[in-house]
């Protein structure tokens, strides 16, 4: 389905599971309390669906509706004669949040509203039948109607296992205000960038290589690694010179040890390869723009090299240069040395390294046609292999969810369909996290609990993390970051732009309420390996009077108030995030792979 401007499209191949009870046996007591009184307070969300722009198709409301397997919020008769890309007409004064499930069915009785007492039954109604109408709804008699319809004492049963919706077509429409949100169409293979195979498993190699690192004992894979949902697993990760993987990785020690934290907590990589994918990075710093004249607006600015195949090639040329990740310190190692020159001058150091390795130069003169011999292998050719490997291996579109999306009925469960209406309505969750990739890629300020050295911009003096506003310079940009994707978040804790919540609930609860979140917070929730001589400067932000009220007041989240229902509803929607193939990925881990 598409849009709100999509009305239902019959789609008789389809046979679908019983969905509701439609109960027309209501005794006048009900019929008072939850009409009458639903549509006198405006309580009852009403929707049309317009045939010409002008007229309404009537519909039985939610209140008329019991729950089945999912729920549907409206019927409308299947002799309505609506057709495809019909507008939707609704009343402006009425908030409304989807989904909502539309059944069309041919067994419906004359419905809602005058129509349902006199029996018109039908769009398009014309001549006395239209007028007629029009005056029972200013009047308001329209809000009784139903209570004269008790002689329609028959209730339609749907007996387990049976299918009787056989005749009927379920579509779902959203419908609501201007800012709401639809459900994300699924994604397919055209939303994804073509990469080469052969490339890929050159990539795959590399990604899991310590050659890439300017001291060789780090590898892309330490910080994205598949054991931690692509993710750490920690809040800030343990880059260059540190031990170990994941949580149990160690700051090192000696004069190898680490001198200062990552900054920002390690991202996952799931669906990097996606075409709408225009920025990247916590803070955007590198995004599709011709503003160097290079197709990217990055750190690199005009020395970014030629030939670069995507957004994610590009992306995967940074933590080569970056000094706490990969690099080294000044001094240590020439690639860092050459990097502290200019930020260019470190990545034909690392591509000489690949081109005169046995096991790669030949690999790539194979695998890229622009290469004859392994004197033309460039960081062109390094980054495109490893943009090609991440994104075959982990792309993830077959979750639950993306089944739901597809058109099974099932693929939800009773909690995670009431998570995703949440998700998509009360929640406001798809306020930011929209579209089929599940993220605005905007920036938003949320408030989260501060530490860390942050990333500041170029001659700030202050420890903190000043968000967009460090790659933007402007003001208005402060404390606000990226918006991340959702594809098997539950993988990927903890969260945040440094890690600072645990697990789904807290994060959740920190979104409903950013302000009491951020008075309850604690260091411990957050995921830091003990490193003594960097101790004192971890939550040396919260010193800062001046700086936590001025965190404290950037805020672009309105308060949510939930059940504690409807948060574990929320969590289970997440858990339907989850790619069904996670553990069964076209490469893994090599077996020669060292933490």
């Amino acid at each position: 389905m598409q849009g709100p401007g999509f009305a239902a499209r019959p789609s008789p191949k389809r046979v679908h599971p019983p969905f509701v009870v439609v109960d027309k046996h209501m005794r006048p007591f009900d019929l008072l309390r939850r009409h009458f009184l639903n549509h006198f307070l405006k309580a009852d969300r009403r929707v049309g669906v317009a045939a010409n722009g002008a007229e309404r198709v009537p519909h039985v409301g939610s209140h008329k509706i019991r729950r089945g397997h999912a729920q549907t919020q409206f019927i409308i008769p299947a002799n309505a004669r609506l057709s495809p890309r019909m507008p939707l007409h609704r009343g402006a004064q009425i908030p409304f949040k989807g989904p909502f499930v539309i059944l069309l069915d041919p067994e419906t009785q004359p419905v809602h509203h005058a129509n349902q007492l006199l029996g018109l039954g039908v769009a398009r109604a014309s001549g006395w039948k239209k007028f007629l109408a029009r005056g029972f709804k200013l009047t308001g008699f329209h809000h009784i109607a139903c209570l004269l319809q008790f002689s329609q004492s028959r209730r339609r049963k749907y007996a387990k296992g049976e299918n009787k919706l056989a005749h009927g077509i379920v579509a779902l429409l959203w419908v609501g205000a201007a800012a709401a949100q639809d459900l994300p169409r699924p994604l397919t293979n055209d939303d994804f960038v073509p990469f080469d195979m052969e490339q890929a498993a050159v990539g795959h190699q590399l990604f899991y290589d310590p050659i890439l690192s300017g001291n060789r004992n780090i590898t892309c894979a330490h910080c994205h690694h598949p054991d931690f949902g692509t993710s750490d697993g920690l809040s800030l990760g343990i880059g260059e010179g540190g031990q170990g993987l994941g949580p149990d990785r160690t700051p090192g020690t000696g004069a190898d040890r680490i001198r200062k934290r990552i900054p920002r907590n390690s991202p996952g990589l799931w669906n990097l390869g996606a075409k709408e994918i225009h920025t990247v990075f916590h803070d955007g710093r590198l995004s599709i723009s011709n503003v160097y004249g290079n197709a990217f607006n990055s750190p690199a600015q005009e020395w970014l090299p030629e030939g670069l195949n995507s957004l994610l090639a590009a992306q995967a040329l940074f933590p080569l240069t970056s000094q706490f990740e990969m690099a080294g310190n000044v001094a240590e190692n020439e690639v860092t040395g050459a990097v502290h020159d200019r930020i260019d001058k470190g990545w034909p150091i690392l591509a000489k390294r690949v081109r005169t390795d046995p096991r790669y130069g030949p690999a790539i003169v194979a695998a890229f046609d622009e290469v004859e011999t392994t004197e033309d292998i460039t960081i062109t050719q390094v980054a495109n292999a490893l943009a090609a490997f991440m994104a075959i291996e982990w792309r993830s579109t077959d979750s639950q969810f993306d089944h739901y999306l597809a058109g099974d009925a099932n693929a939800l469960s009773p909690a995670q369909l009431d998570g995703m209406k949440l998700f998509y309505g009360k929640a406001r969750c798809s306020t930011c996290h929209t579209g089929p990739l599940m993220s605005d890629q905007k920036f938003h300020a949320l408030g989260l609990p501060p530490f860390g050295p942050g990333r500041t911009r170029q001659w700030d003096p202050v420890v903190r993390d000043v968000g967009r506003m460090g790659e933007s310079n402007r003001l208005e940009d402060a404390y606000r970051f990226r918006t991340p994707m959702l594809r098997n978040v539950a993988l990927t804790a903890p969260y945040g732009h440094n890690g600072a919540f645990p697990d789904l609930e807290s994060v959740i609860r920190h979104h409903l309420n950013p302000q009491a979140s951020l008075d309850n917070w604690s260091p411990e929730m957050a995921a830091l390996p003990e490193v003594p001589w960097l101790q004192k400067t971890d939550f040396l932000v919260w010193e800062d009077d001046y700086e936590m009220e001025r965190q404290r007041k950037k805020n672009d989240i309105v308060p949510v108030q939930l059940t504690e229902l409807e948060i574990q509803n929320l969590i289970a929607f997440l858990h339907s995030l989850k790619g069904i193939s996670v553990g069964s990925l076209k490469f893994g881990v090599p077996k020669g792979f060292i933490p």
